[in-house]
Order: structure tokens, then sequence, then C-alpha cells
């Protein structure tokens, strides 16, 4: 038998034999990768790797995955507290000796004293007064609970119970003379500051979810910034009074921010 008769014979027998491969049109355009491995997902589907780059083989070695966990979350905070309540610490030691701080402290209060209006600088002062303060942060907490967010404004009216625990035992411990009244004590920390930062900032991070996530905060900072200016303008209170106000509410912000942060990540 000739050999062109044997193919002939063979050619129609499909059923034995290896599988040949074609050479047509969807073979010759079949992706291929470097690894010689079938590609497994399809190029739409692809995730970018910690470097940025689309990634081929997952996981890609030596580039570990550099998202946060909720341990280095909690960490900041906590720092944060921790600077908070040791320069509280620094600045209650310097009134009770009294220290070389309180100089500092004297020269700029006689340089700012009665620099502007009186009846500019009792306005803004009044901002820090319970009865102007506090409705604010009731009614934004009544607006978070309804909301969802309970979590979130049971603890912000929590830090607003705490101011007064917080601040008389310091007035009485420390006993410092007023600026314009050396005769009187008890002023500090300044407790109008501590009023008007956890009430305006504690309204704040409890809106921002719902009003935008930047112009709530600032608005609060505006509020409590003009506040402690107008303290100080006026002779109320020494600028480490001020300060000492803001020191000791911080960390009480810090809780409600948690609080309203895992109440977004629940209902999220």
């Amino acid at each position: 038998m000739s050999e062109k008769a044997r193919s002939r014979a063979t050619g129609s027998d499909t059923g034995t034999g290896l599988p040949q491969r074609r050479t047509g049109r969807a073979f010759a355009h079949t992706p291929h990768r470097s690894d010689g491995r079938p590609p497994q997902t399809p190029r739409g589907v692809r995730r970018p790797g910690p470097g940025g780059r689309l990634g081929t083989i997952p996981p890609v070695p030596g580039r570990p995955a550099t998202s946060r966990g909720p341990l280095a979350a909690a960490r900041r905070p906590l720092a944060v507290s921790a600077l908070c309540a040791l320069l509280l610490a620094l600045a209650t030691w310097q009134v009770l000796l009294p220290g070389p701080l309180l100089s500092a402290d004297a020269r700029l209060s006689r340089a700012l004293v009665r620099t502007v209006p009186d009846a500019v600088t009792e306005r803004l002062s009044d901002l820090g007064n319970v009865p102007v303060a506090l409705p604010v942060l009731l009614l934004a907490a009544a607006y978070a609970a309804l909301r969802g967010n309970r979590r979130g404004a049971a603890a912000a009216v929590a830090a607003m119970a705490a101011v007064p625990a917080l601040v008389v035992p310091l007035k009485v411990w420390t006993a410092r003379p007023g600026p314009l009244e050396p005769w009187a004590a008890g002023y500090f920390p300044s407790g109008h500051t501590a009023t008007a930062f956890v009430a305006y900032t504690g309204a704040a991070l409890l809106l921002r979810p719902y009003a935008g996530r930047r112009w709530p905060v600032a608005a609060a900072l505006v509020l409590t910034g003009a506040t402690a200016a107008g303290l100080v303008l006026r002779g109320f209170h020494w600028p480490l009074d001020v300060l000492a106000g803001l020191l000791l509410c911080t960390p009480l912000l810090l809780v409600v921010s948690r609080c309203c942060r895992s109440t977004r990540r629940s209902s999220g």
C-alpha cells in the first residue's frame, strides 16, 4: 500500500491517536503567561498589588499587606490621650508649685487682656456657658439617635456629664486666682473652655456622617477657639487655664469619635 493511500485511510479515523493542535485563529490568539501556567484570572477582574501594579500570581512574594489592623488603629487615640494627660500633669504641677511656667503665662495674659473691646470678648466668652452650649449637643445627640447612632449619642452626653466631675476637683485642688481677681480662686482649668470644646466638637462628630465630613468639625473648632479667645482677652482666665481645659477634654472626645466610627462600620 502506498503512503498516499495509507494516509488517506488513517485520516478518516478520528477516534484514535493523539489530539492534534490546530493552527487556526483561536489557537493563535490564546494568551500565554511568562511562567507557562494557564491564565486563571480574567484581565478585567485582576486587582492591583500593594505597589499599584496589576498582579498575575497572587500573593506577590516580598510585598506584605500594608492595611492597618484594629490594634494599630487603636494605638493613635491612646497615644494622644497619654500625651494630653502628661501635659495636663505638667501644667497642674506648675500651678501648684508655683513654677516658672506661670511667669510666662502671666506675661502673655498682660499683653492680651483688654486689647479687644469688652462687649466683643464677653459675647465670645458666653459661647462657653452651659445654657448656650449644652442645647447644641443635646439637639445633635437626639438627631444622631434617631438616625441610628445611639452609641455615639450616649457617649457624647456622657462626655458632657464628665466635664464638671473632672473640672471642679481640679479647681478646688489648685485654687488658682484669676488675672483680674487675685482675691478669688478656682480658675484652673477653664470650665467654659471645656464645656464649649465638648459640646460643639461632640455635636460635630455626631453630625459629620450626615452633614459632610469636614465643615461640622471646622465650625466646632472655630466656636471653641472663639470661646477661648474671649476668656483670655476679657481677663476671665489665664491662657494656661484655657489650655488645661482643652487637654482635659481631648480624651473624652476621642472616645466619642471612636463610638461614632464603630456605629458607622456596624451599620455599613
